[in-house]
């Protein structure tokens, strides 16, 4: 990325964080954004990140710097558990993972292993659970076997209430 005096700049259009393709290309190889259709897009939890780094500005429509407070509320908005999916994001990053968009398991991001990111296909699907939420355990089996299924291995991510994250690996047993 740019020396870290100079932000990278993206804009909010009211419904995406978007990005120019000069910038884009700082990011992708990093693991950051995607494309869509002829945009290139940053998630909510990524441009996060990126703003409380200091390496991103976001700009709304109107051309005025959001915070990253800003950005938390919109992505609230969005997503029921878009700060629990921010957290877990943030610290799979800080342990030097890339974790990109899951599959649509709830609250899971696709993981690869250090180094990895874009030679090989992802190694982990991470799911966040918040501690003291209820989940059905035939629900969790479920995306178990799905991600199994997939070649995956399955990571459960607890998020305490102070705000830390435990990890636990799983699997399916048959006895």
């Amino acid at each position: 990325m740019e020396a870290d005096n100079e932000k990278l700049v993206a804009t909010y259009d009211g419904e995406r964080i978007k990005v120019s393709g000069e910038v884009y290309s700082q990011l992708a190889p990093s693991g950051y954004g995607r494309k869509e259709n002829r945009s290139f897009v940053l998630e909510f939890y990524e441009a996060m990140y990126l703003v409380d780094l200091g390496k991103l500005s976001v700009l709304d429509k109107h051309g005025r710097n959001m915070t990253f407070e800003d950005l938390a509320e919109l992505a609230q908005r969005r997503q029921e558990d878009s700060w629990t999916k921010y957290l877990v994001y943030r610290d799979l990053r800080t342990r030097g993972y890339v974790a990109r968009e899951g599959f649509g398991l709830g609250t899971d991001l696709r993981v690869y292993e250090r180094g990895e990111y874009p030679e090989k296909a992802a190694k982990y699907i991470v799911f966040a659970l918040d501690e003291g939420i209820e989940k059905e355990v035939e629900e969790l089996r479920n995306y178990v076997r799905e991600i199994s299924i997939m070649g995956k291995e399955a990571i459960i991510a607890v998020l305490e209430r102070r705000g830390e994250v435990i990890y636990y690996r799983v699997s399916t047993t048959r006895f």
